[in-house]
């Protein structure tokens, strides 16, 4: 089976210093994979590089086997939706906030009302479609940012922590909503987070990231039971803190 996408000889850099080196990468259709590591990892580039958002020094990225490395085109980003740890709601009430992407598109009005619609209830925030961004909840923004990224239906989400500045209660009840529609829409998705609680619920595959480079990558579980000898020192460190 063809890989949705794969990443060959890819390096990111910031003037000298490599961000990222990724020899060979492959995310499966449908697979939710986290990504794990500690600051400075480069986890946040690696979202960006795969998402279009930052351009590689080298090296390629392929999408169903097409090279798309210098394919800035919109209908090429537009297969791709990233939601942030903050999110960078606009100056206008939920329901602007959620259609801009489809207006974006030139989508009929009528079409862009069903689709927020739909979304707003699937993240269960119908009820505040007349309200302005600037009153929400930590959690009631997240799930517009949520919602505004899955409105656009992409082929891959990429999550940058999203649930990291939420409170415990509110955390495991978006985790659980998440999980629900990536489930159902089977939404390739591509998960940071640094909370092992987070990747065990949410992340089939498991992949740790070290000073930009994949140390190790598998089933969730088998990742964190068994870390190789290059991962081994940061997973079980990170396994005593949270015990």
């Amino acid at each position: 089976m063809t890989p949705l996408i794969t990443v060959k000889n890819l390096e990111v850099k910031a003037g000298k210093k490599n961000l990222l080196s990724l020899p060979h990468f492959e995310i499966q259709d449908g697979e939710i994979l986290g990504i794990m590591g500690p600051n400075g990892a480069g986890k946040s580039t690696f979202i960006k590089a795969l998402s279009l958002l930052e351009k590689p020094a080298q090296g390629a990225i392929f999408f169903k086997d097409q090279d798309i490395t210098d394919d800035l085109s919109l209908k090429m980003r537009r297969k791709f939706a990233v939601a942030m740890q903050q999110p960078l709601l606009l100056d206008t009430t939920v329901f602007q906030n959620v259609s801009i992407g489809l207006k974006l598109r030139n989508l009929p009005r009528q079409e862009v009302k069903q689709k927020v619609a739909y979304w707003l209830e699937k993240f269960q925030i119908g009820h505040l479609a007349k309200k302005h961004a600037a009153h929400l909840s930590g959690g009631e923004a997240q799930r517009v940012n949520l919602a505004r990224a899955m409105v656009l239906e992409p082929e891959v989400l990429f999550l940058d922590e999203p649930f990291s500045a939420l409170d415990f209660p509110t955390k495991v009840q978006l985790l659980k909503d998440i999980k629900s529609i990536i489930g159902q829409t089977k939404t390739t998705t591509v998960f940071v987070s640094h909370d092992l609680m987070e990747l065990r619920y949410l992340a089939g595959t498991l992949a740790i990231l070290m000073d930009g480079e994949l140390k190790q990558t598998g089933p969730t579980e088998e990742v964190l039971s068994f870390p190789n000898p290059s991962a081994s020192a940061f997973v079980n460190e990170w396994k005593s803190i949270l015990l």
